[in-house]
């Protein structure tokens, strides 16, 4: 048989069965390339984590952006009012007292004769502080409780369980109407602290169980084994891993405790005047509603408006978070 001319640019691919065939250089590189996976999974890309698959999902899901971008708009104008309302809350004229709208002053006249434009965008400053504030101290003292908790397990455990059990089964409304009313400061503190008080149970749970879902994870084993303490466990392998749960029902609880803020001022043993609150418009503007009902309009659609935002950037967490939703 004739020998065939060698070509550089060929080369010999074994087939596995004893046999060889003939490809290009380009071909058999190709062939020793391993072949990319999904996206950020081919080699030479770092894999995505949890975190950056849910940011991408995020970014993707229009529920997030509006409501988003809603939070955005109410963080500035409750950090900044006077960019929007240049008037002052607390200036009045009985003159025009329920007057409804005019020119400079859209949303009209309360039943004070103090501008309801004005007294909205101010009151979204104290709304978002307490709503922020408490949802702070909920998952910071829960989490730490719960964790501790689920991790150590033992009495420990028992005990935070019972006593999460007795503060499950104390009404919320009138837990605040029993507590708030013997407090006569007209800061916001007081509310906040109850709100905490109250709150840090239902995150104590959900931390607790993350956590005891983690702790039995095949690489918490291994690094127990290899000798990490409770504390590099807890903050480098436990705490990543158990922390989505929580920001989830946290971001969802936040526009819960805004709304809960509101039925206490509204309820009179929440926050008083002067400070600017919706709950307290709304509660002043329930007399006038079939006379002025503008005064409880925009307050009150201000703060069903506040409360979606914050439900529904939980619900978008929640999706990008929850493996099971994938």
């Amino acid at each position: 048989m004739p020998e065939q001319p060698f070509e550089p640019d060929r080369a010999i691919a074994g087939t596995g069965m004893g046999g060889a065939m003939d490809l290009a250089t380009s071909e058999a590189e190709t062939l020793e390339k391993t072949p990319g996976g999904p996206e950020g999974t081919g080699p030479g890309e770092k894999p995505r984590s949890l975190w950056s698959d849910a940011w991408r999902d995020l970014r993707r899901n229009p529920v997030f952006i509006i409501s988003a971008l809603v939070i955005l708009f109410l963080i500035v104008i409750s950090l900044w009012p006077s960019l929007i309302a240049s008037g002052n809350p607390l200036k009045c004229n009985l003159a025009k007292a329920q007057e409804g709208s005019q020119p400079g002053h859209p949303f009209g006249y309360d039943g004070q004769g103090c501008d309801v434009y004005t007294r909205t965008v101010y009151g979204t400053r104290t709304s978002v502080t307490v709503g922020v504030l408490a949802t702070l101290g909920v998952a910071v003292f829960g989490s730490v409780l719960g964790g501790l908790a689920g991790f150590f397990g033992g009495i420990w455990d028992s005990i935070l369980s019972r006593l999460t059990d007795i503060f499950f089964a104390i009404p919320v409304v009138l837990g605040g109407l029993v507590l708030l009313s013997v407090v006569t400061s007209n800061t916001v503190w007081p509310v906040i602290g109850f709100m905490v008080l109250l709150g840090w149970p239902q995150i104590s749970r959900i931390a607790r169980g993350s956590v005891i879902t983690a702790k039995q994870n095949d690489y918490v084993q291994a690094a127990r084994a290899l000798g990490a303490s409770n504390s590099r466990l807890l903050l480098r392998h436990i705490t990543p891993n158990a922390v989505a749960p929580v920001i989830v029902v946290a971001t969802i609880a936040l526009g819960t405790y805004i709304s809960l803020e509101a039925t206490l001022s509204y309820l009179g043993v929440g926050l008083k005047p002067p400070t600017v609150s919706w709950g307290i418009d709304i509660s002043s503007a329930s007399a006038y509603i079939r006379n002025a009902p503008h005064m409880l309009l925009w307050p009150a659609g201000a703060l069903a408006i506040t409360v979606l935002a914050f439900i529904m950037l939980g619900d978008a967490v929640r999706d990008a978070l929850d493996p099971k939703l994938r």
